[in-house]
C-alpha cells in the first residue's frame, strides 16, 4: 500500500503541486509562444509528454552506466533521439501542426522541464517511478497549455479548436493573442495554482500558555504563537 501511495505521489505531484509551468516556472518560452490556439497547445503538450516519459525511462535504465562527467551530453543525445521521432511523426501525419509549432517543436530538445526531470529525478530513481514522474509532469504541462490555449483563443478569436463560440456575440479581444495577453493569462493561472496548492495561506495562531517558560508569563494572555508551515513556531 505504501509503495502504491508513493507511486501515486510521484505521478500526481506534477499536475498541480509541482506543476512544471505554474509552480516551477519552467518551459515558459514555448508556453507563451504557442498557446494562441488550443490545437497548438495540445499538440505541443502531447509531444513533450511523449519525450518526457521515454527519455525518463531510458535515462533511468542507464543511470548506473552513464559517467557523471558526460551525463549532460548523454541526456541531450537521448532526448534529441525522441524529439526526432516526434518531429518526423508530426511531419508525416499533421503537417499543419508542424507548421504551427515551428521552431518550438525541435526546441523540445533543450526544454528545461525535460532536462530538469532527467537530472533531478530519472538519473537517481528506478524506471517505473521515473516513467510516472515524466507522465505526471507531462500531463501537468499539457493541461496548462490547454487551459491557456482555450482562454486565449476564446477571448482573442472567439473560437475553441477553430469552432466559433463567442465570435457571433462579442468582438474579439485581440490583445489575448499577443504577448501581453499571454502574460496576463499566465499570471492568472499561476495565482490559481498557488491557491490550489495551499500557498499564500496565513499562518495559524495558537495560544502560547502550553509552551515551556510561557505558563507564568505576564504577557501570555495577549501573546500568540504563529504556527509555521514547516512545523516550527514563532512567538509574537
Amino acid at each position: 500500500m505504501a509503495k502504491k501511495k508513493g507511486l501515486w505521489n510521484e505521478f500526481s505531484k506534477g499536475i498541480v503541486k509541482e506543476n512544471p509551468v505554474l509552480r516551477l516556472v519552467l518551459g515558459t518560452c514555448s508556453t507563451l509562444a504557442i498557446t494562441t490556439a488550443a490545437s497548438n497547445a495540445i499538440g505541443m503538450g502531447l509531444a513533450t509528454t511523449f519525450v518526457l516519459v521515454c527519455s525518463n525511462a531510458v535515462i533511468s535504465m542507464l543511470r548506473k552506466i552513464i559517467p557523471d562527467k558526460v551525463r549532460i551530453p548523454c541526456y541531450i543525445v537521448v532526448i534529441a533521439g525522441f524529439v526526432t521521432i516526434v518531429q518526423l511523426l508530426i511531419e508525416a501525419f499533421s503537417p499543419a501542426l508542424k507548421t504551427a509549432l515551428g521552431v518550438y517543436l525541435p526546441l523540445i530538445v533543450v526544454n528545461c522541464i525535460i532536462f530538469g526531470r532527467a537530472e533531478m529525478f530519472a538519473s537517481k530513481n528506478k524506471v517505473l517511478p521515473s516513467i510516472l514522474d515524466g507522465l505526471g509532469m507531462g500531463i501537468g504541462f499539457t493541461c496548462t497549455l490547454l487551459c491557456m490555449g482555450i482562454i486565449r483563443e476564446l477571448l482573442g478569436n472567439g473560437t475553441v479548436f477553430g469552432m466559433p463560440i463567442l465570435s457571433n456575440f462579442m468582438p474579439s479581444i485581440v490583445i489575448f493573442l499577443l504577448p501581453p495577453g499571454g502574460f496576463f493569462v499566465f499570471g492568472f493561472l499561476v495565482a490559481v495554482a498557488n491557491k490550489l496548492s495551499g500557498e499564500g495561506k496565513a499562518p495559524e495562531e495558537i495560544g502560547c500558555a502550553g509552551f515551556r517558560g510561557c505558563a507564568g508569563c505576564a504577557l501570555s494572555s495577549g501573546c500568540s504563537v504563529l504556527k509555521k508551515k514547516d512545523g516550527g513556531t514563532e512567538k509574537k
